[in-house]
């Protein structure tokens, strides 16, 4: 087995860093793929201003989010496995070992147990039974052929049948259509003779299934998905070796121990492991990892990690330059591009808390229905059946049965619910703020932890270079940019800090202001770029020299490497001491580095005075630039160090067009360097952050920093965001966390007390689970500094683990996983296409629209509750007492299942869909988040509300006014107390049918018309309408009430007037003062709920503030 070559950590794949310092590689020789911004559209998915016309995803912004998670999750595998081997030796050998603790569950287990990469080209070969001069026979390709198929990704199973079944019979569908089934059957064949209301009552169930399986359809649909754009990536043909022969074969004929050839512009076919590789030979993995850097090829393995390593070529990615010769050791859905293709085309697993809920209310309803339905069969076989057989026959039982169901499901919430998500997401869109999924607009408001970037999101991402430090002395920007020195000193530091760097200014800006021309590249870099040119020219640094090899800043390594060679003379002196610039000869190369200085240091043996003279690095040298350094982060300021060091040009083996030209750079780069300076940078905190965080933390949201800036300068920015509010003193660390469980309970966010820890990557690494719930159980103010994209996605999943809805912002490529994982991930506008992809909300402005996004979704829980409170009074309660009445008391069913479906999807349904447009209550933001699986959409206290206070009032106003009516009418109640169906005496069955009918339609009219003073009090759960009314008031105005309570009116006349319908549906005109006595009755309802609400305000611990909904 071929030992792995000694490589850092740098080899690994390009990362961005998470506080957006990456730079742009200036190696233009690589073809790039070009991103192109899309959104997904994914469930009940909205459009924005990202979305293309096809609506597809677009891959090159999909794939490299699963491909980061499955190598975090590959990295984690391979540490917990290394973990695992060294307490079983320690175990074994008796020696103490402390073991390290992670979570990690990988997708896909036996990427991290293969060993193509790490076992030689040799070993490869011979497993696969081939060779490099002669390849597959023609039986051996056939057999493979059969045994692994065609090299094509399969398509994504569609599921279409249970996604269309799904459509039709989610929530109560089901209930709806059985409904319809049975009263058709109690129409023809069983009714004897055929009752055209049975036969209206089964179309209308029928057509309110069919409705509600299309509003589920809009709900549901989803644009094409990932992989109809993968078969579009895969080469067409490839050359490879048969029986000893170079033959162009289609790439879907290649099999596992082809021997592929490989050149500049081929596209790779299949996973492939490299056995020959020529010494420019480099590929472009963009479309997997979102970076266009090439990474050269190797034959040995640069990393344990399958994904990560350099001698495996993975399909999909292209060779950019030189020349290859691999093994292929797999094809189809087994390469590392299938596997993640097939991850992408699945949509997020698992319910979001408001699907959750509503499934919660579904299961309730229904099992309360399924009770009262057993109930009426039980009365009618024990006791009916027998004692009154003329009173309701088989046909009646089925209605009975059928009228008890709809009387309990409100059959309008589903249209309502989708109403309702659809115009949340709207007004949020008003406020700059897109959704990607209309699901996921809920959990906002249930979030209780938010995990935020620093750079770009808490600051403002306009970093500006304040102070350097040549020679251990301190220089303000300014005063050495007017200064006129020749001193070598700041020569150096000017073109380190000039040549070192990924940034490029705008041509078309060059003769503006230094402070107003535009550079192209990330911030630190634009700083670092600006602050070199105040010092003198640029581009004279340039012409001087000339870039040999770059390796460019990522969040894992912390640094940027550049190597250069000069062009003119006129550069030694200015990037050199004197004494080297005297022996620097052509060919010779300068190494320039810059990065973090906790990095840096211990590689650095010596250090530029200010004399510009290269001088020992000392103990004493070295604390004072940690003091200085320290000094400077905990200012907030972001602190690089500049570093450079000369190379004779003997002392590389190989050119910079050589593969292994990087792997002797970076080991050129462990020591021997000379510190240039240090410059401090400041990214000041927008204006707004200090008010967000405390309006979050008020409602009861902890805030957490999650950056990769050094500790000091993470905290020091937390203060001034206020993030942390205690004392610098009272401010813990890793070493506070015990591993013993915590007595007592957990820390609230609006707390008036708090904790504050400030944690590194470092620490995390070593946290065990019990440290874990002490960290999130003890502390509300926690700063995470040094992370790595690893670390990020680690702390979501440990935040998720212990019951927390985790919100996380970011706009990098390395934050896709992170975002992705989190419950809700938040990208900030103009952050890169993968964020944007990756994360399910978009804030166009700026994190304080974070604010305005949870009141909108916890808004948008609260007038769900209203809804349902709203709909459940009249939609259920009072429609279920009429059945048990008639079954239980031998009384008419005084509303008939006809009208019971009319208030649920016309009378009451517009309405309800008015309520998601009410303004929030002012305490909305002053109330902790809503506990997942405590805090119910529908829980005791609104069933209490709905039934026990209002239904209740209701019910009883509308039998009085029904049963009055008859009584005018010369039908006292006596005659229909256990009558069983009897007419009275002297009356014949034609006047006393007509009679009931208008009864029923008086029932009908009073419930609509108090319903609608029910609309104006479920409004407000505590607040009067005086303090919240529905008009004048800009702040809490809703005009589409007045239109939803005019339409229910039109509805009701619609269904009563119409000579037709009164003759099939068994509907009848309702005297005039039937209309206006029920305001009587609803003007009580709204008082009597002015009266609660006030003494809820007055008394919240009393009684009724106890059971306030």
């Amino acid at each position: 087995m071929v030992e792995a070559e000694e490589k850092p950590r740098a080899d690994r794949i390009r990362w961005q860093d998470a506080d957006l310092e990456t730079g742009q590689s200036t190696q233009q020789q690589s073809r790039s793929v070009t991103l192109e911004r899309t959104r997904s559209r994914g469930s009940m998915s909205i459009r924005n201003i990202h979305s293309n016309a096809a609506g597809a995803i677009d891959p090159s912004a999909a794939l490299p989010i699963q491909y980061r998670t499955l190598s975090t999750d590959i990295d984690e595998h391979n540490r917990k496995t290394e973990i695992a081997k060294k307490t079983q030796k320690a175990t074994a050998t008796g020696m103490p070992f402390t073991p390290i603790y992670g979570c990690a569950l990988l997708t896909f287990p036996d990427l991290a147990d293969l060993e193509w990469h790490t076992i030689s080209p040799d070993e490869a070969i011979r497993r696969l039974s081939t060779s490099p001069e002669q390849g597959l026979s023609q039986d051996q390709i056939k057999r493979r052929t059969t045994e692994y198929g065609k090299n094509t990704p399969s398509p994504p199973e569609s599921h279409r049948f249970k996604q269309i079944f799904g459509y039709f019979f989610k929530g109560f569908g089901s209930v709806l259509l059985v409904g319809s089934i049975l009263v058709f059957v109690a129409w023809k064949p069983l009714g004897q003779p055929p009752q055209s209301a049975n036969l209206a009552l089964a179309i209308v169930l029928l057509a309110v299934f069919f409705i509600q399986a299309a509003f589920n359809m809009w709900q549901g649909w989803s644009s094409s998905r990932v992989m109809a754009s993968i078969k579009n990536m895969m080469p067409e043909d490839c050359l490879v070796i048969r029986d000893s022969v170079q033959v162009s074969i289609m790439a879907a004929d290649i099999v596992p121990g082809d021997i592929l050839l490989i050149k500049a512009g081929n596209k790779l076919p299949a996973d492939v492991r490299f056995v020959q590789v020529s010494s420019d030979a480099k590929f472009d993995r963009s479309i997997l990892t979102g970076e266009s850097v090439p990474l050269a090829a190797t034959v040995n393995a640069t990393d344990k990690n399958y994904l990560e390593t350099k001698n495996i070529g993975l399909q999909g990615t292209h060779c950019s330059s030189g020349i290859c010769t691999g093994v292929v050791v797999s094809t189809g859905n087994r390469t590392v591009f299938g596997r993640i293709a097939k991850l992408t085309n699945e949509p997020k697993k698992g319910l979001t808390p408001l699907e959750r809920e509503v499934l919660s209310f579904v299961y309730v309803i229904c099992s309360i229905m399924i009770a009262m339905i057993v109930l009426v069969v039980i009365l009618w076989a024990a006791w009916l059946r027998k004692t009154h057989p003329d009173w309701i026959n088989v046909p009646n039982l089925i209605v009975a049965c059928v009228s008890v169901a709809v009387a309990f499901i409100p059959e309008g919430l589903p249209v309502a619910l989708t109403a309702s998500l659809t115009i949340s997401a709207n007004q949020m869109s008003k406020n700059k703020i897109l959704c990607k999924s209309l699901k996921t607009v809920e959990t906002l408001g249930s979030v209780s932890v938010i995990c935020s970037d620093k750079t770009g999101t808490l600051t403002k991402n306009k970093m500006v270079v304040t102070d350097c430090a040549i020679g251990g002395q301190i220089f303000t920007a300014d005063i050495l940019s007017g200064m006129v020195s020749s001193s070598s000193a700041f020569d150096q530091l000017r073109s380190v800090a000039g040549l070192c760097n990924a940034g490029e200014f705008d041509a078309a800006t060059r003769n503006l202001p230094l402070a107003d021309r535009k550079i192209h590249g990330d911030s630190t870099d634009q700083a670092v770029l600006r602050f070199a040119e105040s010092l003198g020219s640029v581009a004279e640094l340039k012409r001087c020299w000339a870039t040999k090899f770059n390796l460019a800043f990522n969040s894992k390594n912390k640094f940027m490497i550049r190597v250069l060679g000069f062009t003119h003379p006129d550069g030694l002196s200015l990037a050199l001491p004197g004494g080297t610039a005297a022996i620097f000869e052509p060919g010779d190369m300068l190494l320039t580095m810059k990065g973090a200085p906790e990095i840096l240091l211990e590689r650095c043996t010596n250090y530029t005075g200010t004399s510009g003279v290269a001088l020992t690095l000392d103990d004493s040298a070295r604390e004072k630039i940690n003091s200085i350094k320290n000094e400077w982060s905990s200012q907030g300021r972001r602190v690089i160090l500049l570093a450079h060091k000369a190379i004779s040009r003997t002392a590389f083996k190989s050119s910079p067009s050589s593969s292994s030209f990087e792997t002797e750079v970076l080991k050129q780069a462990k020591s021997g360097l000379t510190i240039v300076g240090l410059v401090a940078i400041v990214d000041p905190p927008r204006a707004e952050i200090p008010e967000v965080v405390k309006t979050l933390r008020l409602a009861g949201i902890r805030i957490f920093m999650v950056t990769g800036d050094f500790a000091l300068t993470a905290q020091a920015i937390a203060r001034e965001c206020g993030i942390i509010t205690n004392p610098n003193d009272t401010i813990v660390n890793v070493s506070a966390l015990s591993g013993e469980p915590k007595q007592g309970s957990p820390f609230s966010a609006s707390s008036d007390t708090s904790s504050s820890i400030v944690l590194t990557g470092a620490d995390l690494i070593t946290l065990s689970l019990q440290q874990w719930d002490n960290l999130v159980s003890s502390y509300n103010e926690v700063v995470f500094a040094r992370t790595t994209p690893e670390q990020k996605l680690r702390i979501v999943r440990e935040l998720q683990s212990r019951g927390h809805v985790v919100g996380m912002t970011g706009d990098g490529v390395n934050d896709a996983p992170a975002l992705r994982a989190a419950d809700i991930g938040i990208a900030i506008g103009g952050g890169s296409d993968i964020a944007v992809e990756a994360a399910d909300m978009v804030l166009l402005d700026s994190f304080a629209s974070i604010v305005e996004a949870v009141r909108f979704g916890r808004v948008l829980f609260d007038n769900l509750k209203k809804t349902i409170a709203y709909l459940l009074p009249a939609g259920s309660f009072s429609e279920f007492w009429p059945i048990l009445t008639n079954v239980g008391f031998g009384l008419p069913q005084i509303l008939s299942s006809f009208l019971m479906i009319i208030i649920c999807c016309f009378t009451d349904c517009l309405a309800a869909t008015a309520l998601a447009y009410e303004a929030p209550e002012a305490d909305v933001l002053l109330r902790p988040p809503r506990r997942i699986g405590v805090d119910r959409l529908v829980d005791w206290k609104l069933i209490v509300q709905s039934f026990g206070f209002v239904g209740m009032f209701e019910t009883a106003a509308s039998f009085s006014m029904s049963y009055w009516y008859l009584e005018r009418n010369g039908i006292p109640f006596s005659a229909f107390w256990f009558s069983f169906g009897q007419l009275p005496e002297g009356m014949s069955a034609e006047f006393y049918a007509q009679k009931l009918n208008e009864a029923s339609s008086i029932y009908f009219v009073t419930l609509v018309v108090i319903q609608f003073f029910n609309l104006l009090a479920v409004r407000t759960r505590r607040l009067s309408i005086v303090q919240h009314p529905p008009l004048f008031r800009k702040a809490t105005r809703n005009y589409y009430l007045f239109p939803a309570i005019l339409f229910a009116l039109v509805m009701a006349f619609f269904w009563l007037y119409i000579p037709t319908f009164q003759s099939v549906l068994g509907t009848a005109e309702v005297p005039v003062e039937y209309w206006f006595l029920p305001m009587a009755f609803g003007m009580g309802i709204l008082l009597l709920d002015e009266g609660r609400k006030f003494m809820v305000r007055r008394y919240p611990k009393g009684v009724l503030g106890r059971v306030a909904w």
